[in-house]
């Protein structure tokens, strides 16, 4: 299937599990999703977000004082509310040189699930969290993100990059 820089392309059905839970594989730009689909991404406690996806995530959301302010650990989930949208930011370890655990993303998923469930969120664009660079390894990902929300009504999309537009999408953002 051909991809267009910047636009999702569906890779794959949706797969259901029990209830309405739903995980979707899609290739393009996670900012490129829906405006009121809910995004989520790891960080570090102390929201440094100097390097991969965080960055961009600061750039276009900005709140870091906002995130702070709300004084999450690890295992806990920062939300700001932009426009249509929550912006989930998974507390997965201490400081960002630091590596996440299995059991730190799952405690902060758990987390975030709780909000939307009371916030009736339904659908978060995610990248393949914790994958990149913290190193995670996804098909274990994947299993923690279906054994969080399979009793939920909650549609979880999976953006990828192209391999070779990666690099080239990270520079647009960082110029705009």
């Amino acid at each position: 299937m051909s991809t267009e820089l910047g636009k999702a392309v569906r890779t794959d059905q949706p797969e259901a599990s029990e209830d309405s839970w739903r995980l979707h594989y899609v290739t393009g730009d996670l900012f490129s999703c829906p405006e009121d689909d809910a995004l989520a991404h790891c960080i570090s406690e102390d929201c440094r977000m100097g390097a991969g996806i965080a960055v961009l995530f600061k750039k276009k959301f900005k709140g870091v004082n906002e995130l702070k302010e709300q004084k999450k650990s690890v295992g806990q989930c920062a939300v700001l509310k932009r426009d249509r949208r929550f912006v989930y930011y998974l507390i997965t370890k201490i400081k960002a040189t630091q590596k996440p655990t299995n059991n730190s993303l799952r405690q902060s998923l758990e987390d975030m699930k709780s909000h939307c469930l009371l916030s009736g969120v339904t659908r978060i664009s995610i990248p393949r969290i914790g994958c990149g660079l913290d190193q995670l390894v996804w098909k274990e990902v994947a299993e923690m993100l279906e054994q969080v929300f399979r009793h939920t009504d909650i549609t979880i999309t999976v953006y990828s990059l192209p391999e070779k537009a990666e690099t080239t999408v990270m520079k647009e953002h960082m110029r705009k």
